[in-house]
């Protein structure tokens, strides 16, 4: 079978920031660049970071507007984390476990970039808790009645 990358494109203010942010930070890898582009490596899956005139107003809050990556590895959630103290990262929401001692357990942190992006990393302790699970609703903080109401 062949590997399926994830593709994701962002807004940010401008390169070096969003450079000294994932590459000097996260340790991403960089790859083709202009003044108003940088594609990016993180984890193997294809970042764009586009340059804009007007970023969107912060989020009050991790929801709605999040993107991360999700470790199969406590150890390499655990390499991150170390690597995030070592860069001085600043925190969004700092380290916890969510759901502890149920079939959702996981620990996640947040970070936002300098362009306020938010991205959450987080490893959960039963990999049926990543798609399966179906019969519990809980997702993230907050209980199904309280996530954004949906626009009909």
């Amino acid at each position: 079978m062949t590997q399926v990358l994830f593709h994701l494109a962002f807004p940010v203010k401008d390169i070096p920031s969003t450079k000294k942010f994932y590459i000097d930070g996260l340790g991403c890898l960089a790859g083709r660049e202009n003044d108003r582009c940088l594609i990016l490596s993180l984890y193997g899956h294809q970042l764009v970071a586009h340059v804009v005139e007007e970023l969107p107003p912060p989020q009050q809050g991790i929801y709605p507007r999040h993107f991360g990556v999700v470790f199969q590895a406590e150890r390499n959630w655990l390499a991150l984390l170390e690597r995030v103290h070592e860069k001085r990262l600043p925190f969004y929401v700092r380290p916890k476990v969510r759901f502890p001692d149920t079939p959702l357990e996981h620990r996640t942190f947040f970070l936002a970039d300098p362009s306020n992006n938010l991205l959450e990393f987080k490893y959960y302790r039963f990999e049926s808790a990543i798609f399966g699970e179906t019969a519990l609703t809980q997702v993230g903080d907050m209980a199904p009645e309280q996530l954004p109401a949906q626009k009909s």
